[in-house]
């Protein structure tokens, strides 16, 4: 069975653009005008971090030192490899490789929700520990600066929070790819869609590879 699709009636150029090297070209505009919103976005609450961080560096790293460092470097060696399969399902979509663009998407979406698992038990852990001050929930921290290490996992659950939820949309834009790509949608010259939000997922595991070292690096460990 061929991989590419029997026929496709519809035309891949919309009527508002006159040829699809336009059409392509105001996508991945639209696209890279939206990521610099978000990098404005992340930039703030980094800078916000980096501030509260300055007024007590001891405290902040003894609150980074509750976080577990193995979960942290697994979840970037996940999005990491997620980045190379959603990178590769761009390149079998050009190439119309139904089966394998199918099968690429999927992995993402997996490795994706892998990330997704290990950070919720990361927040439970948290959550048993009494480290998550969120909701009105006590908080307990036995060493100094108490205040200090609040503000901590305060900035940890807002960054990762965020983070988190960009990754959630990202999940629910490739299984929508999913879905049209089975049908035999998406290949080539359908294939920007794919590209567009190839665009989207890399931004996403870049903001984490910051996000790693700002939150599991800092101080000594």
């Amino acid at each position: 069975m061929s991989d590419e699709p029997a026929s496709l009636a519809a035309s891949p150029l919309a009527h508002q653009f006159d040829d699809l090297q336009q059409q392509r070209e105001a996508g991945e505009m639209g696209m890279w005008l939206f990521l610099s919103t978000e990098i404005m976005f992340f930039g703030g609450m980094f800078l916000a971090y980096t501030i509260y961080r300055m007024r007590d560096e001891a405290t902040f790293a003894a609150a980074s030192r509750e976080l577990d460092l193995v979960w942290g470097a697994v979840n970037t060696a996940v999005l990491l490899c997620s980045s190379l399969t959603m990178a590769l399902a761009v390149h079998a979509a050009q190439l119309s490789q139904r089966r394998l663009l199918v099968s690429l998407l999927a992995a993402t979406i997996v490795l994706g929700s892998v990330f997704l698992g290990i950070k919720g038990l990361e927040y439970h852990h948290k959550y048993e520990k009494g480290l998550m001050p969120l909701a009105g929930l006590a908080f307990e921290w036995n060493g100094p600066s108490p205040g200090h290490a609040e503000q901590f996992f305060d900035l940890y659950f807002l960054l990762t929070g965020v983070h988190a939820l960009h990754m959630l949309i990202g999940v629910a834009v490739l299984l929508v790819l999913l879905v049209k790509a089975g049908r035999g949608g998406l290949l080539g010259e359908f294939a920007t869609p794919v590209h567009i939000s190839g665009l989207y997922w890399h931004f996403v595991d870049i903001v984490w590879v910051f996000l790693f070292p700002f939150l599991y690096l800092i101080g000594a460990r």
